[in-house]
Formats: structure tokens, C-alpha cells, sequence
């Protein structure tokens, strides 16, 4: 069967970039090898789909060229998806620090896009494997389970490799080597992070316990809460900087970003009060404090902690050192880090520079936003750009 544009991937940025080109009258099939449409929304933000985040610009994003994805962003941007979202009578609330979540359900959304796309006349058909895409001519040949279609366009919308069990798959990374386009090297990211065996040990028991710190990888920091889990860190100030992570590397954590811990410290020199205790007023857990200052070597009474050691428990405190493992990998991940390269694609049009009439949208690209919305923003941005082109 012959179309105009062929969609592989029925999720945020493959429906929006389906709908935007049947609302252009292009004759538009949308594939998916899924049985359920959009799971990835439905799972989101808890089951309330953080659609978007108010503060999404481009150096909230993640990727060797972060400057590629300003141009799909002020083409369509966060105040653009709240009009459609509006549009439908579909209430929402900002959770924090810009994050926009459904009040109801995220089941919304998936129907909000899916009502797009049936105004729009797209031709979805789930559950559908495909087998093998060529080229015939100047138009793109797909061989599926349900039989050969064709089109001039060719967009790719199949995620990452993250959240396999809602069925992630390599493909669109392996259509962009078919026909020649660089991939940046792929990771888990907005992760937890694992501890090594001594640590686990050590902080294993304190799983479930919540910190409101700030962690610094490099010259990049988030202000957040740090959860301790059976594993390691997670919450989302460790989600946030596992982007930016790599192997071998510490993350550095402030566990008093709002206080000056040596003076803090000097105040209880001549106090009988175990610092464990102590810390209490510091809104810490009991059961962490004493952890975590025993492996300093300092739960004694504030009297007993001599000049040197307060400064270097001071400093302990605002910069503590943590060496991961590793990350709690694809299964555990929100996104993929890396991708297709964008070096090989417009960002005006998100058509590969080489290959006329085939676009790569979404998380299979090389941009990793935030976490907190950012991502589906760039979904619903680079679908939009991609939609209006292919």
C-alpha cells in the first residue's frame, strides 16, 4: 500500500508528528509492533503524564550538540502543548520547579493524541512487527507482519532502550546505521546509581531514607532530594546527574547546602550531645546520621571532635565523595542517553542531512532532556517539526 508519510513508533513524538502531518493532508500510516498504544505516557509521572515543564530550553538537554534542539523547541514549545491540552478540557497543576502533571490521569493525553490523529485521518495499526525497511527509488519500502507499505517519508519515532519491558527495541538505531547515520555511544540515564560492596553494606540498611541535598558531577549540580535505596541513591537529584555520570567517575554531594557545617560544628565543641544526636535538627534520620558518621569515623560527643577533625567532618559533610558502581541500567532508566547522531540531521526539519525524506524524532535521537517533562517536550517539538516537513 502506498502512503505519503510512514510513522515507526506510536508514542509521544511518532503520534504527534503523525497528527501534525495528516492535519497538512498528507496520507499518514502509523505502526507500532505494541499491542497498547503509548505506554510510556501511561506509566509517566506516577500515572499523571508530566507532559511538559515551563522552563524547557535547550541547555536543559543532554547530547554532544545541545544547541540542536533550540530550533524545534521555539517552533513548538511548552506554552504551544498547554493550548492543545486546554483545547481539550483536560485539567493540570504545576507539581514544582516548572513541572506540568494531568490532574486525572495520563490516560488523557494518550487520548488527546489519539483523537489528533483520527482528525487527522492517520492509518495506525498496532501489534505490528516490522521486518525490513529498504529504499525503492525515491520512495522508502517497509516489509511488516502485515505486508509491504510505501512512502516518501520515512519517520522513525521508536525510542530508546530504556524500559525494555514495555517493549524498548534497538530498531530505530539500526535503520539510521542502514542508511549511514552516526550514533553517539548509548547509556541508561535518569537512573539510580549503585553502590560499590562496602557501601551497599554500609547504607544498605538505610533504604528509603530521603535527603533534600545538592549532587555535582563536573561543573553541573542539581538541588534535590537524594533517596538511599537496597542498591544505592536514587530520587531525583541522583536521576538528574546519572545524565551526566560516567563510569569511574565520583559524584560529589552536599549534604548541607544550606548551612555552614564548621560553624555549625564549632557551636556543640563543648557539647556532651552525640553528633548523631545532634543532627537531628538538622531534619536528618536519626538511623542516617549515625551510618553515615561512623563511617567518617566521628560519632563522639560534640566535645571529643578535635579542631582538625571538625574540619575535615565540615568538609566531609558538604563535599562527600561517592564512587558508583554503575547504574541500575535500561530496566530502571527513564531515557536513553546518546543516539542518532545530530550532526546528521537538520535541526530546522529533523531530516537526516543525507538521506532526503527520512526524519528520526524523540528519545531515539541524541538529545536527553531533564527530568521533570523535558523530554516529553522534546517529543512533542521534534514530532511537530518533523510533522510540518515530512
Amino acid at each position: 500500500m502506498q502512503f505519503d508519510v510512514i510513522v515507526l513508533g506510536a508514542g509521544a513524538a511518532g503520534m504527534m508528528c503523525a497528527a501534525t502531518a495528516g492535519q497538512r493532508g498528507r496520507r499518514v500510516l502509523l505502526l507500532d509492533h505494541a499491542d497498547k498504544l503509548a505506554e510510556k505516557i501511561r506509566i509517566s509521572g506516577g500515572g499523571r503524564c508530566n507532559f511538559t515543564n515551563l522552563q524547557a530550553r535547550h541547555d536543559c538537554y543532554v547530547s554532544d550538540n545541545p544547541n540542536f534542539c533550540r530550533s524545534a523547541l521555539a517552533q513548538y514549545t511548552p506554552r504551544d502543548f498547554i493550548a492543545l491540552v486546554e483545547r481539550y478540557g483536560i485539567a493540570y497543576h504545576e507539581k514544582k520547579l516548572g513541572q506540568l502533571f494531568c490532574d486525572d490521569s495520563s490516560q488523557q493525553i494518550i487520548d488527546m493524541l489519539d483523537s489528533e490523529c483520527r482528525a487527522a485521518k492517520v492509518d495506525r495499526r498496532m501489534g505490528v512487527a516490522v521486518q525490513q525497511v529498504g529504499r525503492n527509488g525515491e520512495s522508502f519500502v517497509v516489509h511488516t507482519s502485515l505486508g509491504v507499505f510505501e512512502a516518501g517519508s520515512l519517520v522513525v519515532a521508536t525510542g530508546g532502550l530504556s524500559i525494555p519491558q514495555i517493549g524498548a527495541t534497538p530498531l530505530g538505531y539500526q535503520i539510521a546505521e542502514q542508511f549511514g547515520l552516526p550514533l553517539t555511544p548509548l547509556s541508561p540515564a535518569l537512573v539510580p546509581l549503585t553502590f560499590h560492596l562496602d557501601d551497599a553494606e554500609r547504607f544498605a540498611p538505610l533504604a528509603g531514607v530521603s535527603l533534600d541535598v545538592e549532587v555535582r558531577s563536573g561543573k553541573v549540580r542539581f538541588r534535590e532530594n537524594v533517596l538511599f535505596t537496597h542498591k544505592g541513591l536514587s530520587g531525583p537529584a541522583i536521576l538528574q546527574i546519572s545524565s551526566y555520570w560516567q563510569p569511574g567517575q565520583e559524584i560529589v554531594i552536599d549534604l548541607l547546602p544550606d548551612i555552614d557545617a564548621e560553624a555549625w560544628l564549632e557551636e556543640r565543641a563543648g557539647s556532651e550531645q552525640l553528633l548523631a544526636n545532634a543532627m537531628g535538627e538538622l531534619a536528618w534520620p536519626k538511623r542516617f546520621a549515625e551510618a553515615w558518621l561512623a563511617a567518617q569515623g566521628a560519632n563522639v560527643r560534640g566535645k571529643d571532635l578535635a579542631p582538625k577533625k571538625r574540619r575535615q567532618l565540615a568538609e566531609a559533610l558538604h563535599n562527600w565523595r561517592v564512587l558508583p558502581n554503575g547504574t541500575q541500567g535500561y530496566k530502571k532508566a527513564e531515557v536513553t542517553r546518546g543516539g542518532v547522531s545530530t550532526r546528521a540531521l537538520s535541526s530546522k526539519t529533523m531530516m537526516a542531512n543525507d538521506v532526503p525524506g527520512l526524519f528520526f524524532i524523540g528519545e531515539v535521537v541524541d538529545i536527553t532532556g531533564w527530568l521533570g517533562g523535558y523530554n516529553f517536550q522534546w517529543a512533542w517539538s521534534s514530532g511537530f517539526v518533523a510533522g510540518k516537513n515530512c
